[in-house]
């Protein structure tokens, strides 16, 4: 449990849950290409009011019917789209898997509702909301529209727009052989997110230090 000192992940976030996703798809229309990955990572707070990994889900998803396939795309992700060792799933029991551990977390959390975190996160909630339209699920976990950006932050923090340079920034290793897949991809970004959040917050206290320091 956070202290009295440190902000719960509710109050960090002005009732936001941030969690932190990646796809991986056939193309870049949300509405004529396949969601064919998808990757959360759940985050907590621990005793510091330090953001960390909690838990990760994923899935490999099925093309929906008509979907396109780009094989520029398909070239750049490795992905066979119907290859059985995939065991892949149909859109709506994926959401399914994905959005039921959010949900449960956004409860336990004491949060109104999930946030999407992603490095360019329009795509990823872009490919995200049109798979929840497919699927006429009405209970989206999710802030339709809102996301944070970590190529954003990453600018900011470490002078780096590009994920792996952000990483590596950050001072986490980077493995080109496992990039872009959705689970390796979303757990750099978590773990990116992660060091954004925390560093400002030691740099708030350090300020905080200091002022009072000035006022002896």
């Amino acid at each position: 449990m956070p202290d009295q000192e440190h902000p719960t992940l509710a109050r960090r976030f002005r009732g936001y849950l941030p969690v932190i996703v990646d796809v991986e798809t056939s193309g870049l229309s949300p509405s004529e290409h396949a969601l064919l990955e998808i990757a959360a990572v759940i985050p907590e707070m621990d005793g510091n009011g330090d953001l960390q990994i909690r838990e990760t889900h994923s899935t490999h998803v099925k093309p929906f019917p008509g979907a396109r396939m780009d094989p520029a795309a398909l070239n750049f992700n490795k992905i066979d789209p119907y290859h059985p060792f995939r065991l892949a799933v149909d859109e709506k029991e994926a959401l399914s898997k994905i959005f039921q551990p959010i949900r449960a977390a956004v409860k336990q959390a004491e949060c109104t509702r999930a946030i999407l975190v992603g490095h360019n996160p329009a795509f990823d909630i872009g490919f995200l909301n049109a798979a929840v339209a497919r699927c006429g699920i009405k209970r989206n976990p999710f802030h339709p529209f809102s996301t944070f950006d970590t190529v954003t932050l990453s600018g900011l923090a470490y002078g780096q727009t590009v994920l792996a340079k952000a990483v590596q920034a950050a001072g986490f290793e980077w493995n080109n052989d496992e990039a872009h897949s959705a689970i390796y991809d979303a757990e750099q970004t978590a773990r990116l997110f992660c060091a954004i959040v925390n560093r400002w917050k030691d740099l708030v206290t350090i300020e905080k230090g200091s002022a009072s320091d000035l006022l002896r």
